[in-house]
């Protein structure tokens, strides 16, 4: 299947299936909802804490090589995806594992926004939505896109050889998007904190 046309094919089942799309839509919201009104939680708000450190640290404000941040962050962002792509196989792992990316995707969202707007102030706010927001929702539109995909495909699957390459071609496919939406958060780098010549 070409490229293309694998592309307008996931658009077909997310159309024919949008009460899953709706559902998870809506599951994702209410977990970044909850990210926020729970942040006030100890252990929760230092995971937050110590998250948006990282963040700040090691992409933000990294001496690392922008190629290098590119690549580790398309891999981390891939892994979410290859959990994902594999819950295909059986509808137990779809019902367990689906959900559960999806709600800890958005709660760390929830959260790690608050936290950005509150203790970093007018630097967070500016890092949130020029850099954290845009990655982080086309990401997880990318996610939720790629769950119902995956819930559609279940009863498709039947253990075969072919299933299986099949499954690892479509995930494949699905991780040029993710590495389309990191080549951007590496421009937005680019411009933003790293001079040119941390490309080299």
């Amino acid at each position: 299947m070409h490229l293309f046309s694998y592309y307008h094919e996931k658009v077909r089942i997310l159309l024919e299936r949008r009460k899953t799309l709706v559902l998870f839509a809506a599951l994702y919201a209410i977990c970044l909802i909850l990210g926020i009104v729970f942040i006030k939680t100890p252990s929760v708000y230092e995971y937050h804490f110590r998250s948006c450190e990282r963040f700040l640290n090691r992409v933000c404000y990294s001496q690392t090589n922008v190629v290098l941040i590119f690549l580790k962050r398309t891999l981390g962002c891939c892994a979410y995806l290859a959990l994902i792509s594999v819950c295909s196989v059986h509808i137990i792992p779809a019902c367990a594992m689906i959900p559960t990316v999806l709600c800890y995707r958005a709660y760390t969202f929830g959260g790690a926004a608050w936290i950005f707007v509150s203790v970093y102030k007018m630097s967070g706010v500016f890092v949130l939505l020029v850099l954290y927001v845009p990655i982080r929702l086309l990401c997880d539109f990318i996610y939720v896109c790629c769950s119902v995909c995956s819930f559609a495909r279940v009863k498709e699957f039947s253990w075969q050889k072919r299933d299986f390459a099949q499954l690892f071609s479509n995930f494949i496919r699905d991780c040029i998007l993710i590495v389309a939406v990191c080549l951007l958060e590496m421009i937005l780098l680019l411009v933003l904190y790293h001079p040119i010549g941390a490309l080299l």
